[in-house]
């Protein structure tokens, strides 16, 4: 955040179709969207593991494990007995012939839960009892509220009745479904394959084919890697909608990616963050002039469009809306499918963003604004989404999307034709370890440090930037110049703390350049002194305490070479050389100019990688160590053929003369408020005429999967003129550089990146082993 072995499956093994795993016999049509590629159609599945016959079986000892996975994406009645579940009016029922029931598509909302969608688009809900059918549903996003679950998920379970029948329990009320309404026991029900079924909403993928390019010749694997990712940002910033629209959800994509005036107000008249920065970016923003507009709760003027799925007005778009969701889990599997291979997701979060969002009222939480609760929640959500994908896909393990744990989990994950997903931490208040604790802020010293790293080790977390955006415990901010500066005062109640006193050369990042506030700038001695101003009431009361420093706040800007005037303390220390010691993945770009320095010279006594992430090298160093960071291509070509990949090359070489593996990867920073590539054409896109735009279908760099024009719901995307809307634009992002590029072979070391990746992940480990962690 910048504020940023392989299996030849058939299509319908590796889409979970249901199928008769004791008889293996299959009947009708499957849907095989979930993987291949191919547009969902009617479907019809044969039945798992279960009885078509009307005779009890015996119910004594240990009930059998029915099969509750491959259901998912096949067309159903329900019976029990001689009836069948059908609907009449606004109800539903057992009491229908086979003629007159019901046919639902089962949607999978987790492992072994379902939701099922009848011919008619109705669900089969239980709120407080009776069975109803409702075709909208309400949701924890649509009502903002964290403890709902909602009625229209169903749990398979064996029969406590009949241990050849399933039994389906309501995850809301943790009751079972019976003849028409809840009970304590439930009938025993059968699936009956059927026709006819309505898919349940669903985006498309708008590619087709199958894996098969896992490894180069030379036994190195083959793939790209996102050194930096954020998937889950809807669950940053107390989770409340400040940023819109989630990676999945459990009830579909129209719960995913709804109209996000649910959050954003009417034309995203509350979105002020995203109005600021989409505006200003990096750039002083002008904030007196937006006072008015905060005491009204709302911008005086419309900021977006809000429609989201199916129409999608105006959002998706990486490179204009900062806070709309750009790695829905289809976007991500179309990315992956061309030849994106590993992903290292870091939760990251802001809560000094968050109490003024939700201190002013403009918009509401789901649950607290610290920084850890929102890393947990993220840590969480990334299994939740594995295990959704799983689902998808027809069981535990069969899904793409792998959270990774080692190195050598990684290369059989990579290796196998999926997605290795490496979890990381990329937040302000790391550890709750804040600059000037507040009251139930724990002790930070070495012992809760190595208890922290310990307790996120064990969750899987592997990549850590020791500090984000606002001074901490262990270095001060990375002294980025935006208006996000405000928050660091607020977050610590110091003033801000740059000087002309910098390294020489300076090593540069976030940390160089003029001071935009130049009122808040009074250089301390000691870093971690007493703070002079008292900003503890900022989260209820953020305006009125911003307010107080006005006059500072609009003074101008300071001109000069500043950077931040102290460096990694003794407790920042200790946690890099904690980190070293884990075999830890150490993110060194949001250190500031001392800390950065004083982190190389760490690494170097160490002789220990490092990651940069944001495209720091240090001048090459970074290879020397067997670091890696990240690469990206222009906007815009010259007349000059090869210009798209020529500064790729240029890196490529620097790896390779600092004697590092020639491969890098991109560092998207997608949903961390970063932007992403702009388009090539369009009026005012380039500064020359452009040519050569990406054109239907073309095939993958591997040539194992052919893409065609990518939709989102009914908008129809066009990357020539939109750029790098969301991340499953990243084969025409590869087709573009491909069209332009001299040589194939000229993209041959991103496609090694993966690798490059890991290798640096396998020397951290070697090191700490030989360093004695």
């Amino acid at each position: 955040m910048r504020l940023a072995y392989f299996v030849p499956l058939t299509l319908a093994a590796l889409t979970g179709c249901p199928s008769d795993p004791a008889a293996g016999t299959e009947s009708g049509t499957q849907d095989t969207s979930s993987e291949s590629g191919v547009t969902t159609t009617d479907t019809v599945g044969t039945v798992p593991t279960t009885s078509t016959t009307d005779e009890p079986t015996g119910t004594t000892g240990e009930p059998p494990m029915l099969d509750t996975y491959s259901f998912a994406n096949g067309c159903y009645s329900l019976r029990s007995g001689d009836v069948y579940l059908a609907a009449s009016g606004d109800a539903f029922s057992f009491g229908a012939d086979k003629a007159g029931a019901a046919r639902f598509f089962m949607k999978a909302a987790d492992l072994g839960t379902y939701l099922f969608y009848d011919q008619d688009g109705g669900y089969l809900v239980a709120e407080d009892g009776p069975l109803v059918r409702q075709t909208t549903l309400v949701s924890d996003v649509t009502l903002i509220d964290d403890t709902y679950v909602s009625g229209a998920e169903w749990t398979l379970e064996t029969s406590v009745v009949d241990w050849s029948q399933y039994q389906l329990r309501n995850r809301r009320n943790d009751q079972l479904l019976g003849t028409d309404a809840l009970a304590a026991e439930g009938v025993p029900v059968t699936f009956e394959a059927a026709d006819g079924c309505t898919p349940h909403p669903e985006l498309t993928l708008d590619a087709s084919g199958q894996i098969d390019r896992t490894m180069f010749d030379d036994g190195d694997l083959y793939g790209i890697v996102d050194t930096h990712s954020h998937i889950h940002s809807n669950y940053a910033f107390g989770g409340g909608g400040l940023f819109h629209g989630g990676a999945y959800h459990r009830l579909g994509v129209e719960h995913a990616l709804p109209d996000c005036s649910i959050s954003h107000g009417e034309m995203g008249r509350k979105d002020f963050f995203g109005y600021i920065f989409d505006n200003t970016g990096n750039e002083e923003a002008d904030l007196a002039s937006l006072l008015p507009d905060l005491v009204a709760k709302q911008l005086s003027e419309d900021n977006h469009a809000t429609a989201g799925w199916p129409e999608f007005t105006e959002w998706p778009d990486g490179p204009r809306r900062s806070t709309h969701q750009t790695q829905y889990w289809v976007w991500l599997q179309r990315a992956y499918l061309a030849g994106l291979r590993l992903v290292v997701q870091h939760a990251t979060t802001n809560a000094i963003i968050c109490d003024f969002m939700i201190g002013e009222g403009i918009q509401k939480s789901r649950y607290g604004c610290d920084d850890m609760s929102a890393v947990d929640r993220i840590i969480d959500e990334t299994y939740a989404m594995e295990r959704y994908i799983d689902a998808q896909s027809g069981g535990p393990g069969l899904g793409w999307f792998r959270v990774v744990h080692t190195p050598a989990e990684a290369r059989e994950v990579i290796a196998g034709g999926k997605l290795a997903v490496v979890l990381g931490i990329e937040t302000s208040n790391l550890f709750d370890c804040k600059l000037t604790p507040g009251d139930g802020d724990p002790t930070c010293d070495e012992a809760y440090v190595e208890a922290q790293l310990d307790h996120y080790y064990d969750l899987g977390v592997r990549a850590i930037f020791p500090v984000h955006k606002y001074d901490n415990k262990f270095s001060p901010g990375d002294g980025d110049r935006a208006f996000i500066e405000l928050g660091n005062f607020a977050n610590s109640g110091h003033w801000s703390n740059f000087t002309l006193d910098c390294p020489d050369p300076q090593v540069g990042g976030f940390d160089s350049g003029n001071v935009n506030f130049g009122g808040l700038n009074m250089p301390r001695d000691v870093y971690d002194s007493t703070p002079p101003n008292d900003n503890s009431k900022f989260p209820t009361a953020p305006l009125t305490t911003t307010t107080m420093y006005l006059s500072q706040i609009l003074e101008p800007a300071l001109e000069g070479p500043y950077c931040q005037n102290a460096t990694l303390t003794a407790l920042g220390e200790h946690m890099i050389r904690q980190m070293m010691a884990r075999g830890m993945l150490i993110e060194v770009d949001h250190l500031p100019q001392w800390s950065y320095v004083r982190a190389y010279e760490m690494l170097q006594e160490a002789d220990y990688p490092a990651v940069g992430s944001h495209g720091r090298n240090n001048n090459g160093l970074l290879y020397e160590l067997g670091g890696t960071s990240a690469t990206g291509f222009p906007n815009c070509r010259t007349d000059v053929p090869g210009s798209t990949v020529q500064g790729f090359k240029d890196k490529i070489q620097l790896i390779m003369d600092n004697g590092g593996y020639p491969a890098e990867g991109f560092g998207f920073d997608l949903n961390g408020f970063a932007g992403a590539r702009r388009p090539r054409f369009g009026d005012g896109a380039c500064p020359t005429p452009q040519t050569d735009p990406v054109t239907y279908p073309f095939s993958s760099f591997g040539g194992d999967v052919e893409f065609t024009q990518p939709a989102v719901g009914n908008r129809q995307l066009d990357f020539n003129t939109e750029g790098l809307t969301h991340i499953g634009l990243l084969p025409e992002l590869i087709e573009d550089a491909r069209r332009d590029a001299v040589d194939e072979a000229d993209l041959e070391p991103l496609f090694r990146s993966a690798e490059g990746y890991i290798r640096t992940w396998e020397r951290a480990e070697a090191r700490a082993a030989e360093l004695g962690g």
